[in-house]
Formats: C-alpha cells, structure tokens, sequence
C-alpha cells in the first residue's frame, strides 16, 4: 500500500492528483503546515521536514514532480506519461519538473513573506518582487497553450498538466489568479472539472476530518 504524507493542497497535492487519476490504492496521512513545527515527530519519518513524503514498499520520495513522474512509470501504464520515443518526450520532461523548479519556487517565498512568518518579520517588497517573478514566468505557459490547448501537450493530459496546474492551484489561493492570461486562466478552468481532481480534494477534506486536522 502506498502511503501519502500530505498538508491540505499543498505542493503534496500533485502526488495526491496522481494517485487519484491513475485509481491506485494509498493511505493519506494529513499533516498541519508546516509539519516541521506542529509535528515534531514527524521528523522521524522525513528528516527534512518538508512535503509529501511518500512510500511504496522500499520506496522513499520527497519531491512532488519526482512522484508524480515515478507513478507514472510505474503504474500508468500508459496513463499520464510519454513514451521517450514519442517527439513529445523532451517537451513532457520540460512541463513536468518546470511546474515545480520555475514556477513553484518564488510562490513558496510569497507564501512565506506575506502570511507563515511573523508580522514583524513579513517583506511586503520580497514578497511583490517574487510574485512578479512567478507571473513572469507564467508567461511561457500562457504562450504555450495558445499552441497546445486543451492540455499544456495538447490533447493527452500528462503529469506535466499535474506538475504545471498544482502551481495555478497554488497561485488561486495566494490570489494571484486574478493576473492569469486567458489562455490560463481557461486552462485552469478545464483542470478544476477533471473527476481526478475534485476526489483528490475530497479526499484531503474527508482524511483532514477524520484525522483532526484543521
């Protein structure tokens, strides 16, 4: 059984989708955030205190796009990948892990600036410098679904659509989808309707429930 390690949409959620879109059974641990100060013993099982943590058998991850891409090697079969002799490989590989290393990283700073530090240690101008960041890069998925749509490959949703869209996710609640381009912001609207997507956020609210997690 695959166990998930998982704060509520958190960059973690990109595991979560993937489990949901390809019907693997898992074991969802919901966590406060930040783990690494409201669960202390959580350490014990990831040292570095971050999220997701997932394991499947022998099998130890921490890094979002990395799950999502090992789920669906493993487990697609067929499902959410791109085979590597399709010309389309580079351009996945691309979308995947650029949803996290591009995109994600100066969100993580908004979100630390602007609402997980202390009042008298927030930085208002870091903040608006990163976000400014974030909506420029945002840029090349604008231009690229002018190209692509319906999905960031064009008609075969992937785990780069997963990687991609949990950064819009992401985005919505440090509300800064109000700046999405229009090809974005439909872009987003589509993923918001996928069945995959909605159980894995009623998946989250019911394990955050029954396990007392606010």
């Amino acid at each position: 059984m695959i166990k998930l390690y998982h704060c509520a949409s958190a960059r973690s959620f990109r595991a979560l989708w993937a489990l949901e879109e390809l019907g693997l059974d898992y074991e969802l641990h919901m966590l406060p955030f930040p783990p690494r100060v409201f669960k202390k013993d959580y350490l014990d099982i990831n040292p570095l205190g971050t999220i997701p943590a997932m394991f499947d058998g022998n099998t130890f991850m921490t890094e979002s796009s990395a799950i999502a891409q090992y789920l669906t090697d493993r487990y697609g079969n067929g499902r959410l990948g791109v085979p590597v002799d399709d010309p389309r490989y580079g351009s996945y590989l691309n979308w995947l892990h650029f949803g996290e290393a591009t995109l994600t990283f100066p969100q993580t700073l908004v979100l630390r600036y602007t609402r997980l530090e202390p009042e008298e240690r927030r930085l208002p101008q870091v903040a608006e410098d990163y976000k400014k960041w974030f909506l420029g890069r945002l840029r090349a998925v604008e231009a690229s679904l002018e190209k692509t749509s319906p999905w960031i490959l064009g008609d075969t949703f992937t785990a780069a659509d997963i990687s991609v869209a949990y950064a819009l996710m992401l985005a919505e609640n440090l509300n800064m989808d109000e700046e999405f381009g229009s090809n974005t912001r439909a872009y987003w609207q589509r993923i918001q309707q996928r069945d995959a997507f909605k159980r894995a956020l009623e998946s989250q609210e019911e394990a955050a429930t029954a396990q007392g997690i606010a």
